[in-house]
């Protein structure tokens, strides 16, 4: 199975199927050129962030690389018209969609020849969006992965939805080393999404204790939060993760857990409060063990691919 220079890459002009993850407060301009300067596709995440924010980011990256690298669009913004305006202005050509549905964006995207890769949580989902002029890829992202996630785990979705499309499917949720890749690929992915080991990368500007509390997860450090609200999150166990879903527990209203969660990811991200914040991180963190660059990591992630493919099929 060829890693390099496959259909993703072509299509995107990376060197490799390597996605790093749109994590809102932690996906910036150092973290994506980095990843784009090691061959894979670096993702700025606009998140809640206003224009003024992107448009700086966006800037820096074209600082810091030459290379192809997208943004991330979080359609649940106040911002989302703006940020697709300095998508537009910014003259950037690869977007990934989340947190909503994009298709009245489509149009204005596709007028300036965006690259449009809805992450997706179904085969359902995948279906529609692969319905759309302009939408070249998927990230069928599964259950395992941080931050916000579906309900299918991607060793149960990945097939599904490469069955039900014609158009690549990047693999997401659950992986951080070269074996996750082999499996994504065997399951027919043609490329994968990597974020939480890009979390404890050296160029990742998250809070010294954040990536502590990645480098010291084990298997069953995580666990999943706001199921009661409709958009469940995979978070690492800590005193604030514990009192939300004590909170969902006793039936609190919607008002009380936005208002108890309120700037909770930012607190962990970039105060450090990891008592008190939100540490989103997959499945996979128990198996990230320690700090290093993006090169370091992309180098690892083929290396690794290499070895398990040549030990399954010599």
């Amino acid at each position: 199975m060829k890693i390099s220079n496959n259909q993703v890459c072509n299509l995107l002009g990376i060197k490799y199927p390597i996605f790093q993850g749109g994590m809102a407060w932690v996906s910036d301009s150092d973290l994506a050129a980095a990843v784009s300067n090691a061959g894979g596709l670096g993702i700025i995440a606009a998140g809640n962030a206003p224009k003024e924010w992107l448009v700086e980011e966006i800037r820096k990256t074209k600082m810091l690389t030459d290379k192809a690298f997208a943004v991330n669009i979080m359609l649940l913004s106040p911002y989302v018209e703006d940020i697709i305006d300095a998508i537009i202005e910014e003259n950037i050509k690869i977007v990934v969609t989340g947190a909503g549905n994009p298709g009245k964006y489509f149009k204005k995207l596709n007028e300036n020849g965006i690259k449009i890769i809805p992450v997706v949580p179904s085969v359902a989902q995948a279906i529609r969006m692969e319905r759309n002029e302009g939408v070249v890829a998927l990230i069928a992202e599964g259950a395992e992965a941080g931050g916000h996630i579906g309900v299918t785990n991607t060793m149960s979705l990945i097939p599904q939805i490469v069955d039900a499309v014609k158009i690549p499917v990047i693999a997401a949720g659950g992986i951080a080393d070269g074996r996750g890749m082999a499996a994504s690929f065997c399951l027919g992915a043609s490329g994968v999404q990597v974020g939480t080991r890009f979390l404890v990368a050296e160029e990742c500007n998250v809070s010294d204790s954040y990536k502590e509390k990645v480098l010291n997860a084990k298997d069953t450090s995580t666990m999943v939060t706001g199921i009661s609200t409709g958009h469940p999150v995979r978070v690492i166990k800590n005193k604030f993760a514990k009192k939300f879903k004590k909170m969902e527990d006793m039936k609190s209203s919607l008002e009380e857990l936005e208002n108890f969660s309120r700037g909770s990811l930012r607190k962990a991200v970039v105060d450090g409060d990891v008592d008190n914040g939100s540490i989103m991180a997959g499945q996979i963190a128990g198996l990230v063990k320690k700090r290093e660059s993006c090169k370091s990591i992309i180098e690892d992630l083929i290396r690794t691919y290499e070895r398990t493919v040549t030990s399954i099929y010599g």
